[in-house]
């Protein structure tokens, strides 16, 4: 039994727990009665007496050794004896076999750890000494210091060893610090100078070495670009452009791979490849679909590449496929699919074999029969034909493949008229027999039996009125409106012919195809007849595509829909499409519906102008103007297109006209006064143009009639004259119970407190600014005369404060946060701290300002900056011409000019009447553009006439250049920018 059952065995004789370790006996609950006590130390020594007496050896002692001498233990005391029990364990006598045990357990532990000392090799650096040896060793040794070795105890000798053994190895092999030792004391005779003019210590980590090995193996970075050349250089892709998107990702020049446009690219390539998925799934091309009798997935359209398929899988697939055949061999989808399969595993003569083993499973299956004349050549082919028009002597698809393999055009023909024996009514097999003549007479000859054949294919009868002349053209349609009543197409190539005859306007053909196909029920879509209507202007013919959209625009719509709104989506979408004449169609409709809508004559105008002649536009607007006589705009139109064209006098009479129809109505006379006056000042006439003001201030007496009075005189250079208009304008006077000055115009105390400052009488423009904004504290501009004027004077405390008191009337304006900004940029150019802490303040009032934006990424932040600040101001602001401008001038300064260019395109067709936007593109376009290009964009702004822009403004309203001209303008304003 194993010792770890010691719980089950009987104790030992006088054994007491624990009495090893110093305790003695105890009483628990468990006992039933006093502990008993351990023996005692005579009693101890009786037996082990005993015992040795039963051994016959003397009383053990501790680790089993027998008695001593009285000598020997006096020499033993001190080493055996208990530090903190002098008597030690064994004085009292309890010492048992148990002890006796672990004594001998100790002495073993003791002699094996001598054997491994004498084994050690740094103690015996030679592997085996025999004992003679051993006995010459200390015979030597006795001779050379006259110890005898033989008589010293073996631990004694084994310590001298061991310590004279680890002398000789620390000294062969000593340490660092010892090595070091002499040269560290030397150190203590070092002088401050000495340790000062140390050298550098050189390179001793092997980086030098690294270095030469890796400069013999230089690696370079390909540019992403050379990259994704050469990946697309053989291999076709499928390119997503966004037009609305914040980043470019057009890499030419290699040097930034912006990795967010690339993420969204790939989104869009996902997207597209999702909803290709998807339609797939509706059914339209890679959807699977099961049969009722679930023995086989259809692979008739699934297109596998064969690098693209596994063996394994092409092996699991034709286990498949047999068993499909084998389970329904009259399936003829499941023939074909396995044949796929082996022409996709290569083994194009399996895959014959086993589609031949279809056609005779699956004769009167014609997708089995075309699949084989497929994978056989042209002289197999023509074979397999010929037995699969046998078998399916009615199949329109097996007659027109064994017609195409026929190499020979009359080996064709002869074909198709065999097909034509046995179906006469295929209108395939008959177009495809009169494509195949080559003489005109013939083909009219075969499509005239075909429309007796087969009266009801409007195609036969469309291409046989192609053939004929007109005159016959007539009587084959009109044979044709009789066969089929219902269609449309017929009516429409009545209509052309007729066009083409010259004879239109003699009879109303799509009057009477309305009223037929409504007696028919046949009637399309208004949206339908639109699209027809464009099919008509595409091929040529206008008055069809006018007549179309005259006699069905209006179906199907009630007086209680909004129709304006809808006729005017369709011409937007008609313009959009680039089809002109049936948008101008649409605005006729509507304008004899709507005659007197302003909204649709200024659209039909704005066509006419864009996509129009000019003598088209005048009669366009005459017509306006009788419709709406009173419509201010229309008469305006009129008269600057005849001034444009350089009608002055007939642009005279049209304004003299719209004077005679508006007597007495002030709102639209002012700007009939002031469209006059304007064609006078620029014909040189400036009494005229004075006297038409003066004419206005009392026919008209508006506030803007009296600042463009004042603007007119300081523009002449007249300012005494200018301010007292001024100040007669902010007279309060009161005619017939009707205020008819304006003290609250922020124009005139604008205009005012100019005037004022181009005298030099700063103090009066101070105190015009401060009753202005007094006035008018709304007025933005107002107020940032004010400040600028504080700011021209030196005095920025007061600036401050006049735009501070700005913001508290007119909180959240980007406008008022701006010029505060630009204040502390001049005021400290090397310090821009307090502008960006305005900066701060301002994006959080206004987070959507572009100019804000602007000028934080311009003018506050360092360029390195830029470009990041840039994509998360476009992310925060949806679109903004003053950002994408600033985003097209950072990539003009790191020198990509094909993203600079579309930047200032996209900022161009967001907002065209920014002026400012012309003028950066056109600097960037003198430096980078051609002439054309130039010549271009030039032509582009004088069109539009841009009005807005901060530096424009600036300088279209200086009135030094009153008489400059869009392009005049244009030029000064590049000049100015910086």
């Amino acid at each position: 039994m194993s010792r770890l059952d010691f719980l089950k065995q009987k104790a030992p004789e006088n054994y007491v727990a624990g009495l090893g370790r110093g305790a003695t006996g105890f009483t628990t609950r468990s006992d039933l009665g006093p502990a008993r006590e351990g023996p005692s130390a005579e009693q101890i020594q009786d037996a082990l007496a005993k015992r040795a007496a039963a051994l016959g050896a003397a009383p053990p002692t501790a680790y089993g050794a027998t008695s001593k001498k009285p000598e020997e233990e006096n020499d033993d005391d001190d080493r055996f004896q208990d530090p903190e029990n002098e008597t030690g364990l064994f004085a009292h006598g309890m010492y048992d076999r148990e002890d006796d045990e672990a004594d001998r357990i100790y002495q073993d532990v003791d002699e094996k750890m001598d054997r491994r000392r004498k084994q050690r090799r740094l103690v015996f650096p030679f592997p085996v000494i025999s004992p003679s040896i051993w006995m010459n060793l200390f015979v030597y040794q006795y001779k050379f210091d006259g110890t005898d070795y033989r008589h010293i105890p073996s631990s004694t000798y084994r310590e001298a060893r061991e310590k004279q053994e680890q002398e000789e190895y620390d000294r062969k092999n000593p340490k660092i610090s010892e090595q070091f030792a002499d040269l560290k004391r030397s150190l203590r005779t070092l002088t401050e100078d000495d340790w000062a003019n140390l050298p550098d210590p050189g390179d001793l980590t092997g980086k030098n070495r690294r270095t030469k090995q890796n400069a013999k193996q230089r690696f370079y970075a390909v540019p992403d670009s050379v990259l994704a050349g050469a990946r697309e250089s053989t291999q076709f892709e499928t390119s997503v452009q966004d037009d609305g998107a914040a980043t470019s990702t057009d890499q030419k020049d290699g040097t930034v791979t912006n990795f967010a446009s690339i993420g969204a690219a790939r989104n869009k390539v996902l997207q597209v490849r999702m909803d290709q998925a998807a339609q797939a799934d509706a059914g339209t091309g890679t959807a699977t679909n099961i049969d009722p009798k679930g023995y086989l997935t259809s692979l008739a359209n699934t297109e596998l590449k064969a690098s693209e398929v596994e063996i394994g899988d092409i092996k699991r697939v034709r286990v498949l496929m047999e068993s499909v055949i084998k389970t329904n061999p009259k399936h003829a989808p499941g023939w074909i699919a396995i044949a796929r399969l082996e022409e996709i595993a290569g083994r194009i003569v399996a895959a014959r074999k086993l589609i031949a083993q279809g056609c005779e499973q699956c004769p009167k299956s014609e997708d089995v029969w075309l699949e084989n004349i497929r994978l056989n050549d042209n002289h197999n082919a023509k074979i397999i034909a010929a037995n699969a028009i046998k078998n399916n002597e009615r199949s329109t698809r097996l007659w027109i493949e064994a017609a195409n393999l026929e190499s020979d055009r009359r080996a064709k023909k002869r074909v198709l008229r065999q097909a034509l024996d046995h179906i006469p009514q295929s209108v395939a097999i008959w177009k495809e027999a009169v494509n195949l003549e080559e003489d005109e007479t013939d083909a009219r000859l075969m499509l005239a039996k075909a429309t007796e054949i087969i009266p009801l294919s409007v195609e036969l009868w469309l291409a046989l009125a192609r053939l004929e002349t007109q005159e016959n053209a007539q009587g084959v349609l009109n044979k044709a409106r009789k066969a089929n009543p219902t269609s449309y197409e017929i009516w429409i190539a009545a209509a052309k012919l007729q066009e083409q005859m010259g004879q239109f306007s003699k009879i109303n053909v799509m009057n009477r195809a309305i009223k037929a196909l409504a007696k028919e029920n046949a009637m399309l879509k208004r949206e339908e007849w639109i699209t027809q209507a464009e099919k008509c202007e595409e091929e040529g013919y206008p008055l069809t595509c006018g007549a179309i959209v005259r006699e069905t625009l209006g179906w199907s719509l009630d007086e209680d829909d909004d129709r304006k709104e809808i006729f005017k989506d369709d011409a937007k979408a008609s313009i959009a499409r680039g089809r002109y004449e049936t948008a101008r169609a649409i605005y006729a409709y509507a304008l004899r519906v709507f005659p007197t809508s302003r909204a649709l004559w200024l659209a039909a105008a704005d066509l006419e102008r864009t996509h129009g002649s000019k003598d088209a536009l005048w009669h366009l607007l005459e017509k306006a103007v009788e419709a709406c006589p009173q419509s201010e705009v229309l008469w305006l139109q009129l008269a600057r297109e005849k001034w444009h064209a350089g009608h002055v006098d007939d642009a005279r009479r049209v304004l003299a006209k719209a004077f005679n129809q508006n007597p007495n109505n002030e709102a639209n006379n002012e700007e009939i006064w002031l469209a006059a006056v304007k064609l006078e000042a620029d014909a040189g006439q400036v009494s005229q143009a004075r006297d038409l003001l003066a004419t206005a201030r009392q026919e008209a007496p508006t506030e803007r009639v009296w600042y463009k009075s004042a603007a007119y005189e300081r523009q002449l250079g007249n300012i005494d004259v200018a301010l007292d208009l001024v100040l007669q304008g902010l007279t309060s006077t009161v005619v017939n119970g009707k205020e008819t000055r304006f003290p609250r115009s922020a124009k005139l105390w604008m205009i005012k407190g100019q005037i004022y400052e181009d005298k030099g009488m700063i103090p009066q423009a101070r105190e015009s600014y401060a009753q202005g904004t007094r006035a008018c504290p709304k007025s933005v501009p107002l107020w940032l005369l004010a400040a600028r004027l504080e700011e021209k004077a030196g005095v920025i405390i007061r600036a401050r404060s006049v735009l501070d008191r700005a913001r508290l009337q007119n909180p959240r304006n980007p406008e008022l946060w701006l010029e505060s900004i630009r204040i502390e940029r001049r005021a400290s150019p090397t310090n821009p701290a307090q502008a960006k802490i305005l900066m701060a303040k301002a994006k959080q009032e206004c987070p959507k300002s572009g100019r804000l934006w602007s000028e934080d990424i311009w003018y506050l932040q360092p360029r390195t900056q830029r470009k990041p600040l840039s994509l998360e101001a476009i992310k925060q602001v949806d679109n903004d011409p003053i950002l994408f401008v600033t985003v097209a001038r950072i990539f003009w300064g790191e020198r990509k000019l094909d993203k600079a260019a579309s930047w200032f395109e996209k900022a161009i067709v967001l907002d065209s009447d920014l002026g400012d936007t012309w003028a950066w593109y056109l600097k960037f376009l003198a430096q980078h553009g051609t002439e054309e290009k130039r010549e271009e964009v030039i032509s582009r702004c004088v069109a539009v006439e841009p009005r807005h822009g901060e530096i424009w403004q600036q300088v279209r309203k200086d009135p030094k250049n009153a008489q400059l001209s869009i392009e005049e303008v244009l030029k000064k304003v590049v000049a100015e920018l910086q």
